[in-house]
């Protein structure tokens, strides 16, 4: 029999370092509030995480917006609706003088969603802002915020938002109905077209961004103007999809892009339908082709165009309309909703 070799040692691998988790005191991060930390609260990036802690998906009107003898601090649109988002922040616990400051802005700016950001909310705020959801019903939700600043070992800090207080069936709208409401087919065709939509745009690699798909037949995009949007559509009545520049409230908008009709046309590929939509303050340029989404095995195709039309869509129009000079415009807010082109 050959000779036993000397027993085999198995090493134990070094087990596995985790890095700690500390917390930053505000106030070393951002020292001014009105001159830091509302900047950073109202960037692109920040705003998109403040949405998500609220089930919004937020675009910036402005910041420093007068109210009275007041300004709020931040203004936003909630992209879906386009109904107005007031948001005040504080670095600081918060106080009485916030407080009041929020119902006064709510009702000078005709909000529908007011977000109270601070360090922390002590427990009477909590309570104030569950009563004003209470008596407001749906006319206006109030959300309780507290931001925290964490950083693992030397790493730059990265912010943390904590929903403390939010209307008591507000989860049940995200998800878009109640206990008792019963979806149409055409609805959950919609709702699944949009979610196969997003994961065939994010396989391509696609820089637009993409919000969750919900039960109506358009879907939304930003284009980084307030008052403008790109809206994809698939309307099961129609059998046809689009692609459209929504201007929200700007016919000088509308007239400014209209001067330059035929390099946009060429810049597109193609000539485009320009619906003034005489009867509402909107408007929209629009290309369309025919599709319906209840054949599924044309999804695949379907989905290409759709994501091909929004990205030439957006290279064209989004300089443009960031660059439009809208000064003198009578600014006065409405109370229509877009006007579908289902």
């Amino acid at each position: 029999m050959p000779a036993k070799g000397p027993a085999e040692v198995t090493s134990t691998p070094a087990p596995k370092r985790l890095g700690r988790m500390l917390p930053v005191e505000l106030r070393d991060y951002w020292k001014d509030e009105a001159r830091e930390f509302t900047p950073w609260l109202a960037s692109e990036e920040n705003l998109r995480l403040l949405g998500e802690a609220i089930g919004f998906e937020l675009e910036l009107e402005g910041i420093e917006i007068q109210v009275g003898a007041f300004k709020a601090d931040i203004v936003a649109k909630e992209l879906e609706t386009q109904n107005r988002v007031l948001i005040e922040n504080q670095l600081e616990r918060t106080d009485h003088d916030h407080l009041g400051k929020l119902i006064t802005y709510a009702s000078g700016l005709n909000a529908s969603a007011v977000i109270w950001i601070a360090a922390e909310i002590n427990d009477e705020h909590r309570r104030a802002l569950d009563w004003l959801n209470d008596i407001t019903g749906k006319q206006c939700a109030f959300f309780g915020i507290e931001i925290e600043l964490w950083r693992i070992g030397a790493s730059d800090p990265a912010p943390k938002f904590n929903l403390v207080s939010h209307p008591n069936d507000w989860f049940k709208t995200l998800a878009g109905r109640g206990e008792n409401d019963a979806l149409t087919e055409t609805q959950l065709l919609n709702e699944e077209f949009w979610r196969a939509f997003g994961d065939f745009a994010k396989t391509k690699g696609t820089k637009l961004r993409l919000r969750k798909p919900r039960l109506q037949h358009w879907y939304p995009i930003p284009i980084g103007h307030s008052r403008f949007y790109l809206s994809l559509t698939a309307s099961t009545k129609k059998r046809r999809l689009g692609c459209e520049l929504y201007i929200r409230k700007s016919k000088l908008a509308f007239g400014l892009l209209r001067n330059d009709k035929e390099p946009i046309e060429r810049e597109i590929g193609v000539a485009l339908e320009w619906q003034d939509l005489p009867r509402k303050q909107d408007c929209r340029i629009a290309q369309y082709r025919p599709g319906d989404i209840s054949d599924r095995e044309a999804w695949p195709e379907f989905h290409a165009w759709l994501l091909e039309r929004a990205e030439v869509f957006y290279r064209v129009f989004s300089k443009r309309v960031r660059e439009l000079n809208l000064e003198g415009e009578d600014l006065e807010e409405d109370e229509t909703l877009p006007e579908s082109s289902n």
